[in-house]
This record gives structure tokens, sequence and C-alpha cells, in this order.
């Protein structure tokens, strides 16, 4: 039998925490079974990586979606009938959309007569009552973590729980592992081959809490002077992310105690090299869907402190794979981050559980192995 084309729409054009858990999943799924096309309303990082792999990548603009969107009204616009079109040339078999695209991936999925799948990545994404019926029509629905799934069925929840997976995005194992070297991001950095590292992986929004780790980091350097802190990650969404960026930018310029201390790496296509540089990987997050970079850490064998609102209260098992903290409170988070950075034999046993953990729950194999079975079901 052939490969059955499959197409991924996401309004995303560069590379965070979903997009990475999309090309992770795309590549474990059986290219003799299926054939694999993205569809983006811009060029960007995702695209160019899709391409690489020799999968087809399709690419006209389109506004994603508010939360506040009306579903008869999208099912009108010009971009429906145009994924429609893409649809029926391509022989697509079924549709896989994010959120902000489902409104108009949905109702051209139904004209081209091929199930509509989605996967719910915020809490917050909670349906308005004139939007229920439009969920309720998906033909399956993901969730990237419970904390999700509860956020966005609401309680008393508005379509029976079971209409909605609970998929956590899969790590690739084999490039996220114990073995990697970080020597050349701390030489790129600037920091001692033997400094004590902490690292946060994470895009610039409010959300993700920089001004958290930033102050975690001071109460760190006054009881650790050597100890240096790197931060990657970049992919700005909004202008609200953009201001958000240069507010944190400033406050570090401005503290004497971080300026040789804390360095901002931008965006790395090696954020593996990035884990394998720390001995510590925190992640501030005032609330995490899934937190894609924690479950990366712990399959580099890195000990994780992580704020517990979220996806890492799901995948972070407290005091065994790493330690738990409530949000906004930098005190508790440099207080663990002190603990591991003094005690060597910590760090390396709750590495060891991490990666098991990893290997166990949180593999790509396993996400690829349960959509393939939605998919398959559908079809």
């Amino acid at each position: 039998m052939s490969p059955r084309s499959i197409l991924f729409i996401t309004s995303y054009a560069d590379l965070g925490g979903g997009e990475t858990a999309l090309l992770n999943l795309a590549e474990q799924l059986d290219p003799a079974r299926w054939r694999l096309h993205l569809l983006t309303p811009r060029p960007g990082q995702l695209a160019a990586r899709w391409q690489s792999h020799g999968w087809p990548a399709h690419v006209f603009p389109w506004r994603a979606a508010s939360v506040y969107f009306v579903p008869a009204l999208w099912a009108r616009l010009p971009v429906v009938r145009r994924i429609e079109r893409l649809i029926r040339a391509h022989d697509i078999r079924a549709v896989h959309s994010e959120y902000h695209a489902l409104p108009f991936a949905q109702p051209a999925a139904a004209r081209a007569g091929v199930p509509a799948l989605w996967t719910c990545m915020g809490w917050w994404f909670r349906p308005r009552p004139w939007q229920r019926a439009f969920f309720r029509r998906s033909a399956a629905a993901f969730a990237h973590s419970q904390a999700i799934k509860d956020g966005f069925l609401g309680s008393p929840p508005f379509m029976p729980p079971e209409r909605v997976e609970v998929l956590y995005p899969g790590v690739d194992t084999e490039r996220f592992h114990p073995g990697v070297d970080g020597l050349r991001v701390r030489f790129e950095a600037g920091i001692p081959a033997d400094a004590p590292v902490v690292a946060l992986v994470a895009r610039f929004q409010d959300v993700k809490g920089h001004d958290t780790f930033q102050a975690m980091a001071r109460q760190v350097a006054l009881q650790i002077p050597e100890a240096r802190f790197i931060v990657a990650g970049e992919n700005i969404q909004t202008g609200a992310d953009s201001a958000y960026k240069q507010r944190v930018l400033a406050a570090a310029q401005a503290d004497s105690l971080l300026q040789r201390r804390l360095k901002y790496l931008g965006f790395r296509p090696d954020v593996e090299r990035v884990l394998a540089a720390a001995d510590v990987v925190v992640c501030a997050s005032r609330f995490e869907g899934f937190g894609m970079a924690v479950v990366e850490a712990m399959a580099c064998a890195r000990p994780v402190v992580s704020t517990n609102r979220g996806g890492p209260a799901e995948t972070v098992v407290d005091g065994v794979t790493g330690c738990l903290v409530p949000p906004d409170d930098p005190g508790a988070l440099a207080g663990r981050v002190i603990t591991l950075l003094r005690d060597p034999a910590l760090r390396a046993r709750l590495g060891a559980a991490g990666r098991a953990r990893v290997l166990e729950r949180f593999s790509a194999q396993a996400s690829a192995l349960q959509f393939t079975r939605t998919l398959e079901r559908l079809l």
C-alpha cells in the first residue's frame, strides 16, 4: 500500500517547544505508511527543518485565530478554500492542526471530506459558549498534558473527557542524551570549563519567567560567586513579547552582579549542547503546558529545578528526577539550585533517574505510536 498523505497545519513558523514536538513526532512516523505535508503562514525555521527531511512544505499567508474566534465567520474566510484545494490536490487523507489554525483547518477538512485532528497546547484555550459545538465536531483531539486537558474542558467539562487524549510530546532520546558535549557552548559564552552553570531554555514570553530566573540567579551568585547562568531561546510572537524581552535584557544589563555572570545566547539550533553545558537546568515559568525543555534536560541526565504549575508537575518527580517549587518564588528556586550545585552526587542521581523516566514515558517513539493508533482508527 502506498503512503497516505497527512497535512500538518500550524500558525507558527519558527521553533519553540510546540514546533519541536511536532518535528519529533513527524520524524518518528513510518515513511512507508505516511507522506507528511506542512502548511505555515510564512517561511521560517520550522519549514526549513521540515524540508530538510525531504517533506513538502507549503506556505501561504493567514492571520492566526484569537481565543474569541467565531466559527461560522472563520469558515467563510478565503483561506479555507485554499486549504481545501491543497487537500484535494495532494490527496490528503487527514489534517492535523494546532489551536490558532483550527478555525479554518477544520472547515477546510470537512469540505474535502477528511478528518481533522488537533492538539491543544495551552490550558487557557477554554472554549467560549459559542465555540463549544465547533470543538465537539473535531474527529479527535489531543492535549499535551493532563493540566492542559483539564483547563480546556473546564469544570464541569463541556464535552466528554474521553474525547480528548493526553498525548505527551516525545523527546528524541538519541539527540538528547548524557554524552552530548557542552564545552563549545561554555567556550562561546566565555565560561570557564570548571564553573558551575545554570541554564534556562525558553522563548521570550512573560509566562516563561525570565525575570524570576534573573532574581534567582542573583541570589545564587551571592552564595556561589563562581556560578554562571545561560539563557537560550528567542521565537518572539507578538509586540508584547518583544517589549518583555527588552525589559528583561535591560534589567540584566543594569544589574552589576549579573553583568558578567549571565549570558543570553539567543536562538540555538543545538539546544542539546546548551543543556549539556549546564550543571542544573531551571524552568521558571508561571505556567507550562508541558515544558519540552524540562524533559529534554532530563533526557540529557541533567537535574531540573522547575515551577510546579502545569506540565512539569506531571513530568518531574520531586526529589527523584528533580525539584519542584511554586511559581514566582525566586528564593525557592535559588535554594534548590544552590543545594544541587554543592552536591555533585545528588545531581548525578537525579539526572540518571530523569533519563530513565524519559525513556519509560516521554520518548518520541511512544508519542508517535499513540498518535498513529488514533490516526489509523480515524482512517
